[in-house]
């Protein structure tokens, strides 16, 4: 009995094949791992420029809760078709406040270094209501974040992800990590 001789594929079926393949692996990382994002304005200088490009963790937030001074990107909650990045600055149940220039939470000041000036707009002393988190631009004088009415406490089912890294211009390519000052201070 001879063996059944296979014929080759078309160059066209493999070349179709490795295509729909890599739309398949590209849509199923943007959709459940990472996504893409250029920043958009200078709400988050000096940190942030207007046009780079960050790398955004999709998956991390479904296994932990975000941390104090991570940037995220959420969407809008006046408007879910737009999408802002900020830090986080108070999580739930935290007490924040900007009482002349300066962020305090729970009731201790936090040394900004990572900012471009200190806030001309104050924030009264409030709680961070359950499942809600309060964020800030780094630019906190043009700034839409959580001192505002169209951002509000931002409800937690509005964050996309968390920017860890930051790939465009390639000569600003880094890590983003949190500031000292998040990871030394005990709330």
């Amino acid at each position: 009995m001879k063996p059944e001789v296979r014929k080759p594929k078309s160059q066209i079926r493999e070349l179709i094949e490795t295509i729909g393949s890599a739309v398949l692996i590209a849509a199923f990382i943007m959709i459940f791992i990472a996504r893409a994002y250029t920043v958009n304005g200078d709400s988050m200088l000096p940190t942030l420029q207007h046009g780079e490009r960050l790398l955004v963790d999709k998956i991390s937030y479904r296994f932990i809760e975000p941390s104090r001074g991570e940037i995220i990107v959420f969407k809008n909650p006046a408007d879910t078709s737009e999408q802002f990045v900020k830090r986080v600055i108070g999580l739930p149940g935290d007490k924040v406040a900007i009482i002349q220039g300066v962020v305090y939470v729970n009731d201790q000041p936090i040394e900004e270094d990572y900012t471009f000036a200190p806030a001309r707009i104050g924030f009264p002393a409030q709680i961070v209501p359950e499942g809600t988190y309060f964020v800030l631009g780094d630019n906190r004088n043009n700034s839409e974040d959580s001192r505002f009415s169209r951002v509000g406490f931002l409800p937690r089912n509005l964050i996309v992800g968390r920017a860890i890294w930051r790939y465009w211009p390639l000569s600003q390519v880094s890590l983003i990590l949190r500031p000292e000052v998040f990871k030394t201070l005990v709330f």
